[in-house]
């Protein structure tokens, strides 16, 4: 009797997780997205963020595998009573059906924490959300911890506990990245245009977590970072802005554009001040048609002390457009406007903002506030002790700020994000007897503020 031929045995490829990388331990003639022979240890490595890729290229290969990337701690099952809304829904649907990865971007005020938490429950897997700032930090921790029926670890804050669940800031996961790139199997990136800078792009690249989840209320970055954020999270898969939601889930709005003029003596300083500054870029055909412009100009300050005088005199024409007399005494009307309502005062200066809250006994908060104190000026807001508060920047990402029907800004930047996140904080969800919200603009005529209000409309 003729035996059929034996078939050579094909040894199982190991993947193991070391040091933020995959190690691949067998295949060496099966191509594999991202992996590279490591000749230290006769084997070959990915990046980590490169797992999930790894392993369905070796799948669809038809090679067994023995995986023994991820090391997930025990999670007790996971559920959420939060009830989606259609267009919450279908964002969540629309990363599903990415393979669980992708960029939500949807305006404040619209849950896309709510989803994010729906997220983590469909998963069911050791989660970590990473957050910008301290503010967000316990916000996520109060909504994880209210949510799941698990204990919540945090990175950040002075605290660093390790849990199934944990959130973490993004200086705490960059720290820990090759260290715990093996413990989560859902990566969530609150504010994820912030994962756009070079340094935290490392967290990604080191954790392993084949499910990624990316959140912002809009993704604009000046440097162009939209294809890394993709490569590492992936790209945007359901989109909506405040125009989409406004009326039926968020409030009405409507942007009043208030324009203002220069007192005689604020016109005089700024035209010499902004004349010095054109001046100079013209004589250097400086044209600012792309943002590398304006750091040549900087590199040049460093050597050329008509460049330094340049960005003085720029720096000087800026604060006199963006803090003019006017815009005070139209403060005052719009103060007297809306009596009784929630305002918010929206500054680019931390001297403005005490000069306003002096002038008309407003509460401030700057990044000087002390932490404690923010949250006492926020608490009263919210209850309705204090109905306005005024401050620099603090107040446009990363702080759960309560409800405001008008919204004043007096100086920004061009920053379509800025605009996005100062506009969301009066369009929350709230009493639709509440009416529509206000958001004014104040912008001094006849100067570059009016270019700097185009761009971030």
């Amino acid at each position: 009797m003729t035996r059929p031929p034996r078939r050579p045995t094909v040894s199982a490829v190991t993947l193991t997780y070391e040091d933020g990388t995959v190690r691949v331990a067998g295949a060496p003639e099966t191509p594999l997205p991202g992996v590279e022979a490591d000749d230290r240890s006769d084997t070959r490595r990915a990046p980590a963020r490169r797992y999930a890729a790894v392993l369905d290229a070796l799948r669809a290969a038809g090679r067994d595998v023995d995986d023994r990337v991820l090391d997930l701690p025990a999670l007790p099952s996971l559920s959420s009573t939060y009830t989606l809304r259609d267009y919450q829904r279908e964002a969540l649907d629309a990363w599903e059906s990415n393979g669980r990865r992708g960029v939500l971007e949807l305006p404040t005020g619209s849950g896309k924490t709510v989803i994010a938490l729906s997220a983590v429950a469909a998963t069911g897997t050791p989660t970590l959300v990473v957050v910008p700032t301290v503010d967000l930090l316990e916000q996520w921790h109060r909504e994880l911890s209210s949510t799941f029926d698990a204990p919540v670890g945090r990175l950040g804050g002075g605290e660093q506990t390790v849990e199934a669940l944990t959130v973490s800031t993004y200086d705490s996961a960059y720290l820990r990245a090759d260290e715990l790139g093996d413990r989560f199997g859902l990566l969530v990136f609150d504010e994820v245009h912030h994962l756009g800078g070079e340094g935290y792009r490392d967290i990604a690249r080191l954790f392993a977590a084949p499910a990624r989840l990316g959140l912002t209320a809009t993704f604009e970055r000046p440097d162009g970072a939209h294809e890394a954020v993709a490569e590492l999270v992936g790209p945007v898969v359901h989109e909506l802005d405040a125009d989409d939601l406004a009326g039926d889930h968020l409030a009405d709005y409507e942007v009043r554009r208030v324009e203002v003029e220069l007192a005689d003596e604020e016109r005089e300083r700024y035209e010499a001040a902004q004349g010095t500054f054109v001046d100079y870029v013209r004589d250097v055909n400086i044209t600012f048609s792309s943002g590398s412009d304006y750091q040549e100009l900087v590199k040049r300050s460093g050597t050329d002390p008509r460049a330094r005088e340049a960005l003085l005199a720029k720096q000087r024409a800026r604060e006199v457009m963006m803090n003019a007399d006017a815009k005070l005494a139209e403060l005052s009307r719009i103060l007297d406007r809306h009596r009784g309502e929630r305002v918010i005062v929206f500054t680019a200066h931390t001297d403005l903002v005490y000069r306003i809250s002096e002038r008309f006994l407003i509460p401030a908060i700057t990044a000087e506030t002390g932490a404690e104190e923010r949250r006492e000026t926020l608490s009263r807001f919210r209850d309705g002790t204090y109905t306005r508060v005024v401050a620099a920047n603090v107040l446009d990402e990363g702080v759960d700020v309560p409800d405001a029907s008008v919204g004043v800004i007096l100086s920004g930047s061009g920053s379509e994000r800025e605009f996005t996140q100062r506009l969301g904080r009066i369009l929350r969800p709230g009493d639709e007897a509440a009416g529509t919200a206000v958001l004014y603009e104040l912008v001094t005529n006849e100067t570059a503020e009016e270019r700097v209000a185009r761009r971030r409309r």
